[in-house]
């Protein structure tokens, strides 16, 4: 496993930020850390990368224990956390020397072409010689994932990557991030972005008020939930009770629109046959699986932002 943890905790005072989480993330795999703001996600990143200490539990990164380890493990993560800083009356193209030249384990003789091609990847080159106070919220983000960047990286971690990019800056990020994993390089990526972790992950954890509530690959998420029968009618009150008299909890989408989920043991055909026995007259059927987003909802309680 590329990221591993047990029972992880973090207590301030009488909270529990983080409360028995235990991941594992697969290594290869771009893998989604998702979570309403304010769920521990970002507690949990940095008790990951030794910034901060548990409480309880265990972490191992690239199969050493953290933080015990940290000077062995380090060099190969690259991580954006809680938005980027720099030097602002510096260059982003000398900010990531100055950077580089701190990290006691890189080649001076190198640094210039590793900075450039780094630019390059994130598509600074244009602007590598503007003062970092004059970039975007944006242009600041891909100057963080530069710096990751800076050096080949076993595991990648990257908390809100797209935050203040444009939808053209998001895209090339989720390419990004698609290479990378492409290259070998696992990638755990922290958002509360649905549709950005359902566009980029093969697989996700999600957590709420500090705990995990689910993890695994993202089609096992998909097919978890539960189908939804949608049936049009225009006697609403009479297919209402049919539907409850089976079980169903049916909710009024329309005047004449009444939606139901499934439960286990009753069949749409049943349900339909059902409806027409107790003379309701039936003008169309629908069947369809639950939405990302409404498990996601489900598991959190909260509303997502599902802009990309």
């Amino acid at each position: 496993m590329a990221v591993e943890t047990r029972g992880l905790s973090k207590v301030f005072g009488s909270q529990r930020a983080v409360d028995d989480v235990s991941l594992q993330v697969p290594r290869g795999s771009v893998f989604g850390f998702l979570g309403p703001n304010g769920s521990g996600k970002t507690t949990t990143i940095r008790i990951l990368l030794g910034l901060a200490a548990a409480t309880e539990g265990e972490v191992r990164l690239l199969g050493e224990p953290m933080p015990g380890r940290g000077a062995v493990v380090l060099p190969h993560v690259g991580a954006l956390v809680e938005g980027p800083g720099f030097y602002p009356f510096l260059s982003g193209r000398d900010n990531l020397r100055r950077l580089d030249a701190a990290d006691p384990t890189t080649t001076p003789r190198t640094r210039r072409t590793r900075v450039e091609e780094a630019l390059e990847r994130v598509g600074l080159s244009h602007a590598a010689a503007k003062k970092v106070h004059a970039y975007s919220l944006g242009m600041k983000q891909r100057l963080g994932l530069a710096n990751a960047l800076l050096r080949p990286r076993q595991l990648l971690v990257l908390d809100e990557p797209t935050n203040g990019l444009d939808p053209q800056g998001t895209r090339e990020v989720r390419h990004l991030v698609r290479s990378l994993s492409e290259d070998g390089t696992t990638v755990f990526v922290s958002s509360h972005l649905l549709g950005e972790i359902e566009q980029m992950c093969d697989s996700t954890a999600v957590m709420s008020a500090g705990r995990l509530v689910w993890q695994g690959g993202m089609e096992a998420l998909r097919a978890e939930g539960r189908a939804r029968v949608r049936v049009r009618t225009p006697d609403v009150a009479e297919a209402r009770a049919c539907l409850a008299g089976l079980g169903l909890e049916p909710d009024l989408e329309g005047p004449a629109l009444l939606a139901a989920p499934l439960v286990d043991g009753v069949a749409t055909e049943q349900a339909v046959a059902a409806l027409v026995a107790a003379g309701v007259r039936v003008r169309g059927v629908e069947v369809s699986g639950e939405t990302l987003e409404d498990r996601y909802v489900a598991l959190t309680g909260e509303g997502f932002d599902v802009a990309g």
